[in-house]
This record gives structure tokens, sequence and C-alpha cells, in this order.
């Protein structure tokens, strides 16, 4: 896996053992009995629709696991666009072990091409401002790492990546507190001093309590394009601005443009269709 930051590598390992395992359990009994284990042959990754690439290392990686002889050549790159009918990559080696392992490639792979290519349309939506797509927390639980991956690949950017790696003050952190200055208070005191304190606020007046509790981002939740345009001048450039809630394609160029810094929605991972790939043995 190439292209995978040294430190992800085996983390994806672990996720593409455990679905092989939940997947072969004791045995594939159809190819099992329908081979011999001796049939040698070459399976094509045939695009069904138009995509961008994300996670095909992971595909290759899926193959090599379940079995290290098999050969696997990869035709196109993560972050590649690719159209119906291309093959982007060819197996080779048993067929027992390619036939085994093809569900949990496709399923990987088909995921992760879907949520870069949702993400690629918000991007191209907000050409020409400011602003940067980012992923959220809306994750299959197991496949975060992936999903975030795909993200990146569709041109997206990653929000924290867990509860351990920045902060973000809510809603209900805020009640549980008694108030915004508060919860940024005991933050500010308890954080590493290099995290951002990030605080999601629902209007104007929150907005001016975050800024005068010190917040380095405030994230505006579910806000009119009106209210965002005053948010962003209110604020004036003393914060980092995230717009979040209602972010849909047809919506998010019109939130672009009001200014804001970040849009993030779990729409992209949640909700993004999966790639339309398929697995052909030679005859």
């Amino acid at each position: 896996m190439e292209m995978m930051e040294s430190s992800q590598r085996a983390r994806i390992r672990q996720v593409i053992k455990a679905a092989l395992d939940e997947d072969i359990g004791s045995g594939d009994v159809t190819t099992n009995a329908v081979l011999t284990g001796e049939e040698m042959g070459l399976a094509r990754a045939l695009l069904k629709g138009d995509t961008i690439i994300a996670g095909i290392e992971v595909f290759r990686e899926v193959f090599l696991v379940q079995d290290p002889s098999l050969n696997v050549v990869l035709l196109k790159k993560d972050g590649e666009t690719a159209g119906a009918g291309e093959v982007v990559a060819e197996v080779s080696g048993k067929l027992v072990s390619i036939l085994t392992a093809e569900r949990v490639a496709l399923n990987l792979f088909q995921r992760m091409c879907g949520i870069a290519a949702l993400t690629r349309r918000y991007v191209e939506e907000t050409k020409g401002t400011k602003a940067k797509i980012l992923d959220t927390r809306k994750t299959v639980p197991g496949l975060r790492i992936l999903d975030k991956y795909a993200v990146k690949a569709g041109g997206g950017f990653n929000h924290r990546v867990g509860l351990y790696d920045g902060v973000l003050i809510k809603d209900n952190h805020i009640s549980a507190a008694g108030g915004i200055a508060r919860a940024v208070g005991r933050v500010a005191g308890r954080a590493p001093m290099m995290v951002r304190i990030e605080v999601e606020v629902k209007n104007l007046e929150e907005v001016r309590e975050a800024l005068s509790a010190g917040a380095h981002v405030i994230m505006l939740d579910n806000m009119t394009g009106e209210d965002m345009r005053k948010a962003v001048a209110l604020i004036d450039g003393r914060a980092l601005v995230e717009a979040s809630g209602n972010v849909t394609i047809e919506r998010v160029k019109e939130i672009a443009e009001t200014g804001v810094d970040f849009i993030s929605t779990g729409t992209i991972t949640h909700s993004a269709p999966a790639a339309d790939i398929s697995l052909k043995v030679r005859s």
C-alpha cells in the first residue's frame, strides 16, 4: 500500500483480516466444492459506471492477505477519474483464492470509490470559493480509516479522526458544563496547548459568546445563509468558521459563498452510493 502512510498500513490490514474472517468463517464451501484448488486464472475489475478511484491499493491488499502468491496489477491510481467499461485492476493466480476474496475486496473498493466520487461533487460545487469540504465522524464503525482516506482521494479534507485528536464542544457539552464560556474555559485549562478549540453554535448570540471565550474555530450549526453571512462578518477573521448541518449538494455552493472557511458534512461518508464494480474471471 505504497500510497498509504506507514502508520495506516497495520490498521488497514487489521480491517481486511477482520472482514475476510467475517465472510469466510470456516471456509468458502461453494468455491472449495466447485474447484479443486489447482485451477489458475485471471480476473479483471471492471467499472460499470463513472467514478473516482479510491482504495485501489486496499483492493489489492485484500487478495494478498488472502493469498500472498496472487499477482495484482493496478491500472489506475487513487484520485483518478475512471469511466464505465474501464478495467482498473487485474488479479491472477489460484482461482480458489481469487473467488474467496472477491466479495470483501469489492465491498471495500466500491464503498471507497463511492465516497470519493460524492466528495468530488461537493468539491467541484465549491470551486472559486475558499471553503474546504470536510468529513465528520459519521462513518461505519471499524471502517473510519478507509472512509476518511476515500474523502481525501476525492479532494476533501479530514476533520478530526476521532475523539482523541481534536476538541469540538457541541451543544450537549455546553449544556452539561453550564454555558459556552465555562466549557471553553475548562478545555483551555486541560487540553494540550497545540489543540485548537472548536465550538458549535446555533445563533449569532452564541457566536459572540464563543468569540469572547476564545474559540479558535466556530461551527455554525444549521444556520440560514443570511445568518452565516452575518456570522462571518461578525467573526471578521478572529476565528476560523465552519458551516455544518443541512449541507446538501444543492445548497453547498450557497453555503461556500457566505465566506466560511470549512463546510463539514456527514453525507459524503454515511450516504455515498457505492460505485458499481464487478470482478470477471476470463474464460
